[in-house]
């Protein structure tokens, strides 16, 4: 059965990350009432319902996106990556919506939960980017373009953790973390090699090296360095930098949470991981068995398409 292990600073890593690389890395994302889970040639959703139940949607990956080398290949993969979650975590959220929806009775269609999402996108960057853009620009008017992005990004980190906090008091997204851990500890059981199984699952880490959260943390390393070169233009072209080098930050940051969470066992490597570990405390919460179930009926629709490819699809 797999454990987890106590890293650098107290956090836990699971004992499957010294393990030889695996052919893919699976990976997922919490939604409501449910866990996504991605796997390389299917995804499949799963959520529960009122009654009890569990729900399961699962799709195949058949866009080129998916199936083209090109799409695979570094740095390439990391702006496909986060397009991709980006588009399935949508999908996903609207139909895990949508199952707790209509076993209520209510109605909810897609232009309302798109449109919420565009409003979110526009607050995130106008959070996340431009309020830091005017704090380094405050408290460093005649300084380098190195003090300049250092504020910028430490005031962009200052704040996502104070939202991550603040947020993490609402009863619905303290749920919602609560499967991000369940998600965590179903893929830390399986890189493993243990049962999949609720008592198989319970016993791992809720945090794990190639996590979201702690990819924002590497971002905003990333970011610093990148955009020291950018100077410091007028503002209109500093916001147009900070939206067009998006794409080259998250293709950099991936490849080096990649190259992280496959070099685990190397003691340096553990040590610059501490702080994407302890970022993944903020939203990750530690599930109740009920949870884990509904994680592991997500794993488990990716796994059995992925060894027998062959099975007809799984519709909810």
């Amino acid at each position: 059965m797999g454990r987890s292990q106590v890293g650098p600073g107290g956090f836990e890593v699971s004992a499957a990350s010294p393990a030889p690389p695996l052919p893919f890395f699976y990976g997922g994302q919490a939604v409501i009432e449910g866990v996504l889970m991605r796997g390389p040639h299917t995804w499949a959703v799963a959520a529960r319902r009122p009654d009890g139940g569990i729900s399961l949607r699962q799709d195949e990956l058949t866009s080129r996106v998916y199936t083209s080398a090109f799409f695979r290949l570094p740095f390439v993969r990391g702006v496909i990556g986060l397009v991709e979650m980006l588009h399935l975590g949508t999908s996903a959220m609207m139909w895990s919506a949508n199952v707790k929806a209509k076993a209520e009775n209510i109605e909810i269609s897609r232009g309302a939960i798109t449109g919420t999402i565009v409003v979110s996108m526009i607050f995130s960057f106008a959070l996340f980017f431009g309020l830091p853009l005017l704090a380094g620009g405050a408290l460093q008017r005649r300084g380098g373009s190195l003090g300049f992005t250092a504020v910028e990004g430490g005031t962009r980190a200052l704040l996502l953790i104070g939202y991550l906090l603040l947020i993490s008091r609402i009863p619905d997204v303290k749920r919602l973390f609560q499967y991000h851990g369940a998600e965590h500890k179903t893929i830390n059981a399986f890189e493993s090699g243990a049962p999949m199984t609720v008592e198989g699952v319970a016993p791992q880490s809720r945090l794990h090296p190639r996590c979201g959260t702690g990819f924002l943390v590497v971002v905003v390393v990333v970011s610093i360095v990148v955009f020291t070169f950018v100077g410091r233009p007028s503002l209109p072209l500093l916001l147009l930098s900070r939206l067009l080098l998006v794409p080259v930050i998250a293709a950099i940051a991936y490849e080096l949470i990649r190259l992280g969470a496959r070099h685990t066992g190397n003691p340096v490597v553990r040590r610059l991981l501490v702080p994407v570990l302890a970022a993944q405390y903020l939203t990750t919460r530690e599930p109740d068995g009920s949870m884990m179930e509904v994680a592991i009926a997500a794993f488990s629709a990716v796994r059995s398409k992925d060894i027998n490819p062959d099975d007809p699809e799984i519709l909810a």
